[in-house]
């Protein structure tokens, strides 16, 4: 018998045959593909990663400034608006994309998002810690540069961010 090495666009078209016969949509091909740049974490969110400098971020094409505050700007994901008085992430001088804010929709790979409940952080993180200002913060899976910090009101997530461990643009 022997093998046959299958060039990659054999191997996508057979990818996409086999997916067309299942029933599937080749767009379903690229969900986890998607679904990963749609996570908030380990890394960024949407093509944004935490370090990037400010002019790296605006060539990628994907955020818009919002705001110069100091050390820090303020920016919006264009993807993901924050409206008039927020801002989808801010940038230090120093660092870089420092903190992520998670929009409505978006969730961590483990699951969470805005609207989980305690129990299910609890459950997603379950070395979860209190920052000084008391929220929950998670060290971050596979990023040991950055956490998680969680808001919460009567048991629910009601804001959510990414961040470097050493930002520097926020208590």
């Amino acid at each position: 018998m022997t093998h046959k090495r299958l060039g990659r666009s054999t191997l996508v078209a057979a990818l996409t045959a086999g997916a067309l016969l299942a029933g599937l949509a080749p767009a379903a091909l690229a969900e986890p593909a998607r679904r990963a740049q749609d996570a908030l974490g380990p890394y960024g969110l949407g093509g944004v990663q935490l370090g990037m400098s400010a002019k790296d971020a605006t060539a990628t094409g994907k955020v818009v400034q919002k705001t110069r505050a100091g050390a820090c700007s303020g920016w919006d994901l264009k993807a993901h608006p924050s409206g008039r008085d927020g801002v989808g992430m801010w940038i230090s001088k120093k660092l870089g994309v420092a903190m992520i804010f998670a929009p409505e929709g978006v969730k961590t790979p483990q699951g969470i998002g805005l609207g989980s409940t305690q129990k299910q952080l609890n459950k997603a993180y379950p070395k979860l810690k209190r920052a000084a200002s008391g929220f929950p913060i998670a060290k971050v899976p596979g990023n040991p540069k950055a956490y998680y910090y969680f808001l919460l009101s009567k048991n629910k997530i009601y804001e959510m961010g990414l961040a470097l461990s050493n930002q520097d643009c926020a208590n």
